[in-house]
Formats: structure tokens, sequence, C-alpha cells
């Protein structure tokens, strides 16, 4: 995939593409794609390893079919980049806020959150679901994007 020079511009409709190409082509599932594609992209600079940790995400969390893998992925790129590491520090409020935005953004156009619903009547791995998933992971990976780049201030280029 492609990344970005330290100073380039970030365009959200290209972590899109990027997520969804992950998901298209068998590479990664929603929340790794979304993991892995937002770590690259703002240059984060976590060890590949982060993505094992969005593994047991896709499905609604381990295939149970509850909370859609592609927002909880969206959630954990927000925590890369907003979460705390000191016990007791404060930002935690902020990345709250910021993953409940993207939450409420997701329940807004799609009606809710749970996996099953939002396959029901799907075979698994059909071109239907396929074909949503993959939107589902880009439009996810695109919306985390911009909360990122407007919360950071930087408007448009990498983190690091």
């Amino acid at each position: 995939m492609c990344m970005h020079e330290p100073n380039e511009p970030v365009d959200p409709a290209h972590i899109r593409e990027i997520a969804e190409e992950y998901y298209r082509t068998g590479q990664f599932y929603c929340s790794e794609a979304i993991v892995k594609t937002i770590n690259d992209e703002f240059g984060l600079n976590y060890a590949d390893d982060v993505v094992r940790m969005a593994s047991g995400f896709p499905i609604g969390i381990g295939s149970a079919g509850c909370a859609c893998g592609a927002v909880t992925g969206g959630v954990m790129a927000i925590g890369m980049v907003f979460g705390r590491k000191d016990p007791g520090d404060p930002s935690i409020d902020r990345c709250l806020a910021l993953s409940r935005e993207l939450h409420a953004l997701f329940i807004r156009r799609h009606g809710c959150l749970c996996c099953r619903t939002l396959i029901h009547g799907m075979v698994l791995k059909s071109p239907e679901h396929l074909r949503q998933c993959i939107a589902f992971t880009g439009e996810v990976a695109e919306e985390t994007a911009k909360i990122i780049l407007r919360e950071t201030g930087d408007g448009q280029h990498r983190i690091s």
C-alpha cells in the first residue's frame, strides 16, 4: 500500500481507498484494515503488531455479530492518537468524546452498530456482504482520518 512522505498531506479519501483495498483483497478485515491504514498513513510508528490487537474485532467481535468491526477499528485508531498512557491522565475524556462522535455518526447513517443487524439476511462472505463491509471499512477509515486531522489542528499532514 502507498504511504505518504513525512510532510505530504494526508487525504481522508485516499485513506478510505487503502482501507477498502486491504479488505477487498482479503489482506485484512475491517478493524485490522483501519488500524493498519491509520497507523501507516499518519506515520504513528506503532509496530505492525498493533494490527494483531485489532484482529479479534471483525464480524462483530470475534464473529459474534456484536459491535461493527469497522467502528471498533476506528475507535482503536482514535485511541492510538488520543488515548492515554499514564494512569489518571484526563486525556481519556477527549478520547472518549471523539470515539462517541464516530459511534454516533455511524448510528445516524446506518441505524445501529450491531453487525448481526447490519448484515441481516446476507450470506457471510457473499458479494453483497463483502460490498457492504468494504464500504463500511472505507467510510469509517475516512471519518476517523477526518476526526484526527481536525483534532490535531494540522488539517492535512502526518502526525509524526
